[in-house]
């Protein structure tokens, strides 16, 4: 087959952004020149790979084969040029990282480390959440995940590295902000904001609600973790969040951190791969400094008011 890197390049470019003018976009190119790969990768594999329903672009089969192959390419490729560099006497290349939303406010600074002891090394971050995390797990997308609450009927292997505690959060002139102590039952007559379906922070919640015997009645989807804690300081409802994701709006008193005698919420955040999976040389050096390096997750974690790392 003479099928072309470039031909590949653009293929991804349509898959991911499900939209031929979009991919033209991303690619600097013309919507034609993408059409006009897309057909001759279509030629040549003899199958369509793209069809419409209504106003909507989905994969065929063929295209989704194709696609899990050229992933698989570009990986190679990736991990060849690393080890050439590694050859070289220097770690070059790109670490492909995809972390639960709730990690996104830790992981550039767990990354900034890495980057001093290996600065030829750059960060491709995909920000993502628990549902997206485990489909990106199983079609092989990113040298290595981090999340929370691993799922156990995956074939995984996993690192828990810091624990990070979920509080509940409130607008300061709310009235439970004057209470000295509070219990989870004292939240359940208020509006509670959560995220959406897939959210590893909603569901580490229910399952805690559930355990506890608590239940709100009042609940309001919010499809973003920046977003709810707009809606919180506007005063919509309370939440369950990170203290990590919302450290500056603690300490610039944007919002309260509430007295609750069950909270914090503790959980693990976990770096993950596939069971077998060959990393590449920069996710081997990842996996291998977040093993080592104990003393420095824990000073960084204690930036953001998070307890000690987790134990391996």
């Amino acid at each position: 087959m003479r099928l072309t890197l470039r031909q590949l390049q653009v293929f991804g470019a349509v898959c991911e952004q499900r939209s031929y003018s979009r991919a033209a976009e991303e690619m600097a190119l013309s919507q034609p020149a993408v059409s006009l790969q897309i057909r001759q990768l279509e030629e040549l594999i003899g199958q369509p790979l793209f069809e419409y329903v209504g106003k909507k672009l989905y994969l065929t089969d063929a295209a989704l084969a194709l696609r899990r192959a050229s992933l698989d390419v570009f990986a190679r490729l990736d991990s060849l040029d690393m080890q050439l560099s590694d050859l070289q006497g220097a770690l070059k290349g790109q670490l492909h990282l995809a972390v639960e939303s709730s990690a996104k406010y830790f992981v550039p600074h767990l990354f900034a480390a890495f980057k001093r002891q290996q600065p030829e090394v750059n960060l491709h971050l995909t920000v993502v959440n628990r549902a997206q995390v485990i489909k990106r797990l199983a079609d092989n997308r990113d040298d290595l995940v981090i999340m929370s609450l691993v799922p156990q009927d995956m074939a995984l292997e996993f690192l828990p590295f810091l624990n990070y505690p979920i509080v509940a959060v409130a607008p300061p002139e709310h009235p439970l902000c004057l209470a000295a102590q509070l219990s989870l039952r004292d939240l359940e007559r208020y509006p509670l904001l959560v995220r959406e379906p897939g959210s590893g922070t909603r569901k580490a919640c229910e399952e805690y609600f559930q355990q506890k015997r608590v239940h709100f009645s009042q609940t309001q989807e919010v499809a973003s973790l920046e977003a709810q804690k707009e809606c919180v300081v506007a005063g919509l409802g309370l939440a369950l969040l990170p203290r990590h994701a919302v450290n500056q709006e603690l300490a610039n008193g944007r919002l309260r951190e509430l007295p609750v005698e069950e909270l914090p919420l503790y959980r693990s955040w976990c770096v993950v791969h596939a069971r077998g999976k060959r990393l590449s040389p920069v996710g081997q050096a990842f996996l291998a400094f977040i093993r080592a390096e104990r003393a420095q997750i824990s000073a960084l974690a204690e930036r953001f008011g998070a307890p000690p790392p987790a134990s391996p």
